[in-house]
């Protein structure tokens, strides 16, 4: 039986969108009820004829069973209608039987089409359905246990997968997250991070930093080659001294005292990193060494560091800046030879109490002349507050730093090693990036804690040049950095274009060095944000760790609705909301109020009966 508009009747059945109805009445438009006793005004156009009726109520559209196999498998592949298949699935064609066959048809599988023409579908296109089908209703249940277990924070390890696009989000390599947005969370980074605690998958005191910042977490594993068999200055009858923080691994600068020569020793890290070679192409796209509390990750293979740190062997090859120091602090009679040296390793509290003794006292007025000469030229003197934060385990320590004059020692040996080199370079046209640094609208030397914290926030920025020019903060007209080759490649570039020039090889010209510490400058930038950052959190952990710490903090700088105040004990700036008018340098007690590591904020409360200017 084909039903059509013109069959159209009161009380037909038709179809309204996906819902049945019954005509009322007929006219320019049709009168139709809903379910539910909704009554609606509709064109023709709008509805669909399934039965011609009589449909006295829609409550009589009730479930029916039918032979809908028998039916499927007689009909297979060929054309039929609505009222043919109905009669033939429920041996009669009614109101009630043309609702449900409707049904079967708009669900797909079986049948398909309009009322007046319906398509058997074959048996290939129903098992291929029927397996698409049950693949989607797996797929959703799978989806719906995933979400509870991972609600539950009981994450299983086939969820890592799922898990990961939350991790991307986290890390900053994506935008947005489905899973995130089913967990309930905005989707951010720092939403991503808690959301992954909360779960379970990372521990409380995950550091997602390095991994935020793009930075590898181990060192390259590339083969490293012998060292060149060259002719070498032997320098070992000269007692030799790495100073450094206790349990560095990375020792890459020692001092000597030859008469009034200061010998700064450098690991003749060039000597094993050439141009171009796979190691340095992985060193330049490094940038740095990553120096996180956690650990340390090196820029370079891990065999350099144990071949060419200082003091690892028992005889250690160095690239050696020499020079004297005159009566003003200048630098005269310079020289910088590959040599060979045995050098005693030393931390700055052992070196501290040998300052009395050879060499240390003579190298200590050599350096405070220099450091006399750097002030006079303004260097900046700023002392705010640092500490080493270590993570070993569990247990998260802060510690600060001393002002021990055998850090004030060494800090100047390896600038006059730094401006040595650059004079060196400059008298023989020897391209090398130069370290310098613009000066602050106002020079002002401060005077106490708030007025340095003021006074390095005008601090621009140190830049590596081809074009030598004055490095404001060290006082210095020239400057390179020189003594750090296993730990930063704009020092290794240095070094590899002075042995290019010692050897009479041929150098990378302006253009080319210029590149090269561009690209990884770039790389350290991020390095030197994630370590920044690395410490934050880690600090924030020590104080969640430890609830109930006290301390001291100090008043920086003033805000129209919050303060800084500097807490030295942590090295760690926070705003806070101060009652009345203190006075800059006050102290008051601080105490953490909340931690939240995903948004690396700590909240403080102030105990401002108690602050002391």
């Amino acid at each position: 039986m084909v039903h059509n508009h013109a069959a159209l009747r009161p009380d037909s059945l038709v179809l309204y969108k996906i819902r049945p109805a019954r005509v009322l009445t007929l006219g320019e438009k049709i009168e139709i009820e809903l379910e539910g006793g909704q009554i609606k005004r509709v064109r023709a156009k709008d509805v669909r004829l399934l039965h011609p009726g009589p449909l006295k109520s829609l409550a009589d559209l009730n479930p029916r069973e039918g032979e809908l196999a028998a039916a499927w498998e007689l009909l297979e592949g060929s054309e039929t209608s609505l009222g043919e298949l109905a009669e033939l699935m429920f041996d009669e064609d009614s109101p009630a039987t043309a609702w449900a066959t409707w049904q079967l048809i708009a669900e797909g599988l079986y049948f398909e089409g309009i009322p007046e023409a319906v398509r058997v579908r074959t048996r290939e296109e129903v098992e291929k359905d029927q397996a698409e089908r049950a693949a989607k209703i797996a797929a959703a249940r799978d989806w719906e246990e995933f979400l509870e277990r991972t609600k539950q924070a009981r994450p299983e390890p086939q969820d890592a997968d799922r898990l990961g696009e939350i991790v991307r989000l986290a890390l900053g390599e994506t935008t947005g997250s489905r899973i995130l947005r089913a967990l309930g969370y905005q989707e951010t980074s720092q939403n991503a991070h808690r959301a992954l605690i909360d779960v379970g998958y990372w521990p409380p005191d995950y550091n997602p930093y390095p991994g935020r910042n793009q930075l590898p977490m181990v060192a390259p594993d590339l083969p490293v080659q012998d060292l060149p068999d060259e002719g070498r200055l032997d320098l070992t009858h000269l007692p030799a001294y790495a100073i450094d923080d206790e349990g560095n691994q990375d020792p890459d600068d020692a001092l000597s005292l030859d008469g009034d020569r200061i010998w700064v020793h450098v690991a003749d890290v060039a000597a094993l990193v050439t141009p171009n070679s796979r190691i340095d192409l992985e060193a330049r796209a490094r940038g740095s060494n990553q120096y996180l509390p956690e650990r340390t990750v090196n820029m370079l293979p891990e065999a350099v560091t144990e071949r060419l740190g200082l003091g690892l062997q028992p005889v250690s090859p160095a690239l050696s800046f020499g020079f004297r120091c005159t009566e003003g602090g200048e630098l005269s009679d310079i020289d910088i030879r590959s040599t060979l040296v045995q050098v005693e390793r030393l931390t700055y509290e052992s070196a501290e109490r040998r300052l009395a003794e050879p060499p240390f006292a003579r190298l200590n007025v050599l350096t405070e002349r220099y450091r006399a000469r750097r002030s006079a030229q303004n260097a900046a003197r700023i002392d705010l507050p640092e500490v080493s934060v270590r993570v070993r385990g569990d247990e998260v320590t802060i510690r600060q730093l001393p002002r021990l004059r055998s850090r004030a020692l060494v800090m100047d040996a390896m600038l006059m090693a730094g401006e040595a080199a650059a004079e060196f370079c400059l008298e023989r046209e020897i391209p090398i990036p130069f370290a310098t640094q613009s000066a602050p609208e106002k020079i002002e030397q401060p005077a106490d804690l708030a007025a340095m914290y003021a006074y390095r926030r005008r601090f621009k920025p140190t830049r590596l040049v081809i074009d030598p020019e004055p490095h404001f903060g060290l006082g210095l007209s020239r400057y390179t950095r020189a003594t750090s080759p296993l730990r930063r490649y704009s020092d290794l570039l240095v070094h590899q274009q002075i042995r290019a020039w010692l050897a009479g090889t041929e150098l990378h010209d302006a253009q080319e060095v210029t590149r090269r510490i561009a690209e990884a400058e770039q790389a350290a930038i991020a390095v030197r944000r994630s370590e920044r950052l690395s410490n934050q959190h880690w600090k924030l952990v020590y104080l969640r760790a430890n609830p109930d710490w006290r301390g001291e903090g100090v008043l920086v700088e003033k805000g129209e609705h919050k303060a800084v105040v500097l807490i030295p004990e942590l090295a760690l700036e926070t705003r806070v909301r101060l009652r009345g008018d203190l006075e800059l340098n006050t102290r008051v007690e601080v105490m953490p109020r909340e931690v939240d590591l995903p948004e690396l904020t700590c909240y403080f409360r102030v105990r401002e009966d108690e602050g002391v200017p």
